[in-house]
């Protein structure tokens, strides 16, 4: 009787003292409960990014294709993140890529105009959107302008595309971060003029006299 008593407190109170078992492996003790920063799903609700989440999702389970991973992570980014490309960009960038009127070219983001580019070829892009004069000027070019989901039914895997971004730090914010003394960043000013934040030098323009 009592060596079933000591049997049954041993298994009432076998956890509490586990703590102070050595710990099983696998387990990164320094780091056991910080969680990963990366994204698994968009914070967005958006039901038509959803849709496009749900089938990349697929295509980089069931396909080896890193270009697929790839896809997935980045329509799992927020928007800052997913910065435009200018049509002037994505000619420059792909100036020099081979047979360049039978590939596609893929962004992860918004595809915007530029003025300043007088001609525009004859391209095949797709990406999260365009902005109407954009899209004009590709169609009338001669071009493809398609859609993430016409993308995954024309190229699978990703073959005959040119993956493109646009730079991140090209916000007019990011001109602002890092302000300090002597660190050359754009100061935060109510106005640009005579009044506002000048140096006031030995000089008659900035109010000196002798």
């Amino acid at each position: 009787m009592m060596v079933g008593v000591c049997r049954a407190f041993v298994l009432v109170w076998s956890p509490i003292f586990s703590h102070r078992l050595p710990p099983p492996d696998g387990i990164d003790i320094k780091k056991h409960h910080v969680k990963k920063g990366n994204r698994t799903a968009p914070k967005s609700e958006d039901p038509y990014l959803l849709l496009l989440v749900k089938l990349y999702r697929f295509l980089a389970r069931r396909t080896d294709s890193p270009f697929n991973k790839t896809i997935l992570h980045r329509l799992f980014l927020s928007k800052t993140n997913r910065p435009p490309l200018s049509l002037s960009r994505i000619v420059k960038e792909t100036d020099s890529a081979p047979d360049r009127d039978s590939k596609i070219i893929v962004t992860i983001g918004t595809v915007t105009d530029d003025v300043r580019l007088l001609e525009v070829p004859k391209l095949s892009i797709a990406a999260l959107r365009f902005t109407t004069a954009a899209k004009e000027r590709i169609l009338k070019a001669g071009g493809e302008v398609l859609t993430l989901d016409q993308l995954a039914l024309r190229a699978p895997t990703g073959s005959n595309t040119i993956l493109l971004r646009g730079k991140r730090t090209a916000r007019e914010a990011v001109k602002h971060f890092g302000m300090g003394p002597h660190k050359h960043k754009k100061p935060y000013t109510t106005s640009k003029g005579r009044k506002f934040e000048r140096a006031r030098g030995r000089r008659k323009s900035r109010g000196f006299k002798v």
